[in-house]
């Protein structure tokens, strides 16, 4: 039964009850291009024991000793190039999408975002949702194909902070949106726009997603196959244009195997097979980010143009664009149903 409106006697403490809130909630990231912020943010994401599945005895040191010494003030200088005058476009992105949530949803709802590493925090935005009123909430992690280390994390967190409170709200859980056909519709849309709008046809559509260990994979993680039917599915949808597709995985870290084929590998690959023309898009990301700007829009042009192409782009996630806004609207709206 949805919320009633409270009928409260004339001398009753104001109370305030019965509103829902939605939290979206990504990634993370440093709160400055520097070396100390993102030490502080690599500490954090690299210390969760669903991303790096190794036991603290013998993780712990090889993070403060050796990583948390080295990696920072490499990570900084990348940060550095894709940072903006209002921040971080990761947290500039959430932040508008969140923005554009509340103004779609109207004043029924109360929308508010957080990142799972850095700030704003979780538990913090939470509790502000709860001191506003919010005793439902929908969880809502960015991430489109499920992983451990990313949906379910988040949901950890929001347990951790859950387990504080003496008064719960109710909590519902955004499920992965993989092959939902209005995420579908919405990378359709918006990678037609934009390779409708560059100056040159793309022979090849690079589809690279956020790489993970091979052994999530054996481990029963169903990242990998919810990304490849992503790709499957918007292959079909794109099949007219006269593209060849490849699938691929990015951003490894550390001597483990992890998803093939990488993208960097891929992109030498096409290059030295004579492709001249491409394009690459990350469908799995919600939103802009250090992996899509400075890893593929920048380094993945060197390496293709290097090898021998002569054209490449980078294209867009759906960030807060129409098609993006639309489709999120719309898995909000079908995870609130009851409760609006």
């Amino acid at each position: 039964m949805t919320w009633q409106d409270q009928q409260l006697p004339a001398d009753h403490p104001p109370v305030k009850s019965g509103r829902i809130g939605i939290l979206i909630v990504n990634l993370g990231t440093p709160d400055a291009p520097e070396r100390g912020p993102v030490k502080r943010y690599l500490g954090e994401f690299l210390s969760d024991k669903r991303v790096v599945e190794i036991p603290d005895i013998v993780w712990q040191p090889i993070l403060r000793g050796i990583i948390l010494n080295t990696r920072p003030k490499r990570s900084a200088k990348a940060y550095a190039k894709v940072w903006t005058p209002e921040g971080s476009p990761l947290a500039v992105i959430t932040r508008t999408q969140a923005a554009a949530m509340q103004e779609r949803l109207g004043q029924g709802v109360m929308v508010d975002y957080a990142m799972r590493y850095g700030q704003p925090a979780i538990a913090e935005r939470l509790q502000a949702l709860m001191d506003a009123g919010c005793d439902r909430i929908l969880l809502a992690p960015l991430y489109p194909q499920y992983s451990g280390a990313t949906t379910a994390t988040v949901v950890d967190k929001a347990a951790d902070a859950l387990r504080k409170m003496r008064w719960q709200p109710a909590i519902r859980t955004l499920p992965p949106y993989h092959d939902d056909p209005a995420y579908i519709d919405a990378l359709e849309a918006d990678l037609v726009r934009q390779l409708d709008a560059l100056d040159f046809a793309p022979e090849v559509l690079v589809l690279s997603f956020h790489g993970m260990p091979q052994r999530t994979l054996e481990l029963g993680d169903p990242y990998h196959c919810h990304c490849q039917k992503t790709s499957r599915l918007l292959q079909e949808r794109l099949a007219g244009r006269g593209l060849r597709f490849r699938t691929s995985f990015q951003s490894r870290f550390g001597p483990a195997k992890w998803l093939e084929p990488a993208t960097d590998t891929v992109l030498k690959e096409e290059a030295a097979a004579g492709t001249k023309r491409l394009a690459i898009a990350a469908p799995g990301f919600s939103a802009d980010c250090l992996e899509t700007l400075e890893e593929l829009a920048m380094e993945g042009r060197d390496e293709f143009l290097e090898g021998g192409g002569t054209h490449f782009a980078a294209l867009s996630c759906l960030n807060a664009s129409d098609a993006g806004l639309a489709m999120l609207e719309s898995v909000l709206r079908r995870e609130l149903s009851g409760w609006i």
